[in-house]
């Protein structure tokens, strides 16, 4: 009933600054058939990094669904919608959670509340989609033939030996190598994506040889190129794991080097957003977002105001 094809990214972020080091959300509107008729819904992604499970994650989602019917409500009232005509789009809800430790506690209000049955009514309800990427079995992950889910499969090795994360590697590379010319920037964002996820999340006696693998096997030719530069920049500046909070500055000239890698000269304005920054968590999301976007257009800055 969803039409894919004209999903449309919507470029602001529910999250407060207090949370993103743990969270990152991402909006899409997109059209909904039913019974001859389309609207438009809304597609709210949770995507859950910190490495405890949190009870009250049903509220937090509930909150963020409210201020995203909040933010259509004010836009009613700035374009000067007639009553008759206002109407909140609804929302499918996913919490997409990457950490280690088994979610057992359902994504309700009840859950975390002691009340009898008798006011049980009077809790809001509501439905969402949970993924759990590393108890979800790779043929669940990948039976779409999406590039996405073989990316899962990777991270789903993140902490495996090395044996272990080589075989996914190869594994996800033989199937991204299998995509068409006209989705080569999807292979070049997952190889930069395996690449983060190596100088990021492996030992860096590692790095040499996954990064080896990846070359040896991709038809990304400027590989061991972007390892180099990416590598540079996180040695340069400190931004190797185990890096202690406080170092701003080496984050937000890790960001600046990064653009420059990717565009050449950076535009002063940009410069200037970019060390006005002073969220370690903020800096941390924009350096990964960089390193996907074709141009800096595609950077929503709302989403990284302190």
């Amino acid at each position: 009933m969803i039409d894919f094809s004209q999903l449309t990214q919507i470029n602001r972020s529910f999250i407060p600054n207090t949370l993103r080091e743990q969270e990152s959300d991402i909006v899409f509107s997109v059209p909904f058939q039913h019974e001859s008729k389309t609207n438009e819904i809304l597609i709210y992604i949770l995507i859950e990094h910190q490495s405890t499970v949190d009870v009250t994650m049903g509220f937090r989602l509930l909150f963020y669904m409210t201020q995203i019917w909040d933010f259509q409500r004010r836009e009613w009232e700035s374009n000067n919608v007639s009553k008759s005509e206002r109407r909140f789009r609804p929302i499918l809800p996913i919490v997409y959670y990457t950490g280690a430790q088994q979610w057992k506690t359902p994504l309700t209000l009840e859950a975390i509340m002691d009340i009898p049955d008798v006011l049980a009514r009077f809790v809001p309800k509501f439905d969402s989609l949970f993924l759990s990427v590393k108890e979800t079995d790779e043929v669940d992950l990948t039976k779409t033939g999406h590039p996405l889910g073989w990316l899962l499969t990777v991270l789903q090795k993140e902490h495996a030996d090395k044996e272990a994360i080589s075989s996914a590697l190869l594994e996800a590379i033989s199937h991204i190598n299998a995509l068409d010319e006209e989705q080569a920037q999807q292979r070049r964002r997952a190889i930069i994506y395996f690449l983060l996820l190596i100088l990021h999340r492996r030992p860096a006696k590692e790095h040499e040889d996954l990064i080896a693998l990846i070359d040896q096997h991709t038809h990304e030719l400027e590989v061991e190129t972007m390892a180099k530069s990416m590598a540079d920049v996180l040695r340069e500046q400190g931004i190797e794991q185990g890096i202690e909070q406080g170092q701003t500055r080496a984050k937000q000239e890790a960001v600046l080097k990064l653009l420059q890698i990717q565009f050449g000269d950076v535009p002063e304005d940009v410069s200037k957003r970019i060390t006005s920054i002073r969220s370690i968590s903020s800096l941390d999301s924009l350096f990964e977002k960089t390193a996907t976007v074709q141009t800096l257009d595609e950077i929503d800055w709302q989403n990284y105001n302190d």
